[in-house]
């Protein structure tokens, strides 16, 4: 499966942990299970691993199955692009009952066969604890759920607040619309709360009652002091007019005023009055300049920190929008940014539906002149129109929705945040697809004539051509690692099994079985070869990473232990030591001989 490569502000700890696990791991895999399988160790280490496989001759080149810590070299798979899309009516209304044939989508233009095709609705993105019964003094996940679901936290919300632009009243209006939102959430749904200023950051939770206290904290925070009324006072859209674009009315209309509120309209002082509104936009742009870079380095760092959550990830901007002069360049970086991580951006005009607002702020009245008041109002009106682009730019090129020009901002929230009631996984494998890192553009059309609206992602990146083969391997399998979507190339099953230690501690096995008859083997020297990559992921109930194991199984397996193993199948073993709480256990593994992967999700709860 393919997934955009994870951006560089990919989390130092987690990076540190997964490189640390590919070099070290492989040592602590036993070549062999000893007839008399050795029991679990408690000691101060966190994770451990055994392979139950049948006996072999100990060391040397006879081993059937070895460990080795330097990763193998791996071919370069066929890449499956998973394309999520919302169909809707002219109503708004979702459609249901498409199929598979209903659909086309194109790559680059060239049509692609869809060779993969589910319906996602709120219920199937329910999964159920998965835990085999345990040995005697343990407990199985299944038991200590009491029997019950349950529920993985599958879609990760961030919702950013934009409190650098936002006034007053639209921060009330937008606290009390993202109460009402909250109770629309889904069991496996996980927000976020950000804002553009830095000032509030509420880490991923589905406590409802700590996102509505965390609200309070949305209130205007503007990052530079703006003066009343200057002399002469130039707004940002008519200061980025004159100082960009060389609007000659614009600096007109500025030098105009600044002669009759700083010379009291003497003529002769034309020049220095000219001066003086070149001064005062010069200073506006630089204003609004640093107030937009500043929103956009926080709406980086919710990308990054969203591009390592293990599901879905939405970000959804709640912003009276904002003007960009000459920082186009910075809304289609961030488009990318979102893009490769698989991010998709709704944006709400936080403004609601509203009309132009002519005479400015009613509790900031203008001080326009006969003469410059039908010019101020225009540029006001203008820049009210110019600041929903950069909200229209963000959305449109990530695959998501602007929602504008309504009151119903709860709603708007809804449907930005809320998983939709209906929606289809379409899957293709590119054809002749070339490693280049390129964009590729992505259309999903109907077969159907009748005018559906279509929400689905604009693109994606191909992967890159890396000359370390270690990385890319690293690169590939921490891709599939924080994300949920199932890949089934491989068959392999996953089971969970716990037991605890004490009140404070427990021992966390994850069991990942083999079928032998479904993995490819390379003949050489009489012996079946292959190798896999295992990589276990442990991450908390909000979808933080706890901790993870990756290791290297080098199989050598003669005929007559592949012939037995084709019936039986074999089972890896992999234990951590964690606190009691719920867990996402999330399982990635890789062969090097058929290039194939196999990601799987489990759940586990280990009472207190």
């Amino acid at each position: 499966m393919f997934h955009s490569l994870l951006s560089p502000g990919f989390r130092p700890i987690i990076l540190a942990i997964f490189a640390c696990c590919l070099s070290i791991s492989g040592r602590q895999l036993s070549a062999q299970t000893p007839v008399a399988a050795a029991p679990p160790q408690d000691g101060p280490a966190k994770t451990d691993s055994t392979a139950k496989s049948p006996p072999a001759p100990v060391g040397g080149p006879n081993e059937e199955v070895s460990s080795r810590d330097t990763p193998t070299t791996f071919k370069v798979r066929v890449n499956l692009v998973l394309v999520r899309v919302v169909v809707r009516d002219q109503q708004g209304k979702i459609v249901s009952k498409l199929k598979k044939e209903d659909f086309q989508l194109y790559d680059n233009r060239k049509l692609q066969t869809i060779s993969s095709f589910s319906v996602e609705t709120p219920e199937t993105r329910t999964a159920s604890a998965v835990a085999s019964s345990a040995a005697e003094g343990s407990s199985s996940s299944a038991d200590a759920a009491g029997g019950k679901a349950v529920v993985l936290p599958q879609r990760f919300v961030s919702m950013v607040f934009d409190d650098v632009h936002l006034s007053m009243a639209d921060a009330v209006s937008v606290r009390d619309s993202a109460t009402r939102f909250f109770g629309a959430l889904a069991a496996s749904d996980r927000v976020s709360l950000n804002t553009t200023s830095g000032q509030l950051t509420q880490e991923f939770t589905d406590d409802h009652d700590k996102l509505t206290k965390a609200l309070l904290g949305i209130v205007p925070h503007s990052v530079s002091s703006h003066n009343f009324h200057d002399c002469p006072d130039v707004s940002y859209y008519q200061a980025d007019l004159i100082v960009n674009k060389s609007d000659q009315q614009a600096l007109g209309v500025a030098t105009d005023e600044a002669l009759q509120c700083a010379f009291n309209g003497d003529t002769r002082m034309m020049a220095s009055a000219q001066n003086l509104a070149r001064t005062a936009a010069d200073r506006m742009v630089a204003q609004g300049d640093n107030e937009t870079q500043y929103a956009y380095r926080h709406l980086e760092e919710v990308v990054r920190r969203l591009a390592n959550m293990p599901g879905q990830r939405v970000l959804v901007l709640v912003s009276p929008g904002f003007i960009t002069t000459t920082l186009q360049s910075e809304a289609s970086e961030m488009v990318d940014r979102a893009t490769r991580a698989n991010v998709v951006i709704n944006t709400i005009d936080a403004r609601g539906l509203y009309a132009p607002d002519v005479m400015g702020d009613i509790a900031d009245p203008s001080i326009d002149t006969i003469r410059t008041a039908g010019y101020k109002a225009s540029y006001r009106v203008a820049a009210q129109f110019a600041q929903e682009d950069v909200l229209a730019q963000l959305a449109d090129g990530t695959g998501g929705k602007f929602f504008h020009n309504r009151n119903d901002v709860d709603e708007a929230m809804r449907e930005a945040g809320a998983a939709p009631a209906f929606s289809y996984l379409l899957g293709f494998s590119p054809q002749n697809l070339k490693i280049d890192g390129r964009f590729h553009t992505l259309k999903v059309a109907l077969t159907s004539k009748e005018k559906f609206g279509i929400q689905a992602r604009h693109g994606y990146f191909a992967p890159k051509t890396l000359s370390d083969p270690a990385e890319a391997t690293k690169l590939e399998m921490q891709e599939a690692l924080f994300s949920q979507e199932e890949i089934r190339d491989l068959p392999v099953e996953l089971q969970t099994q716990f037991f605890k230690k004490d009140e404070a501690q427990a021992r966390l096995a994850v069991l990942t079985r083999f079928d032998v008859k479904g993995m490819h083997f390379r003949k050489v020297q009489g012996r079946n070869n292959d190798q896999l990559t295992i990589v276990t992921g442990i991450f908390d109930e909000n979808g933080n990473f706890v901790t993870g194991l990756s290791k290297v199984v080098e199989m050598k397996l003669l005929d007559t232990t592949y012939s037995r193993l084709s019936r039986s199948g074999f089972t890896v073993k992999t234990s951590f030591d964690v606190k009691p709480g719920t867990y996402l256990v999330r399982l990635v593994v890789r062969d090097a001989e058929g290039a194939q992967m196999a990601a799987r999700n489990g759940a586990v709860v280990i009472p207190y």
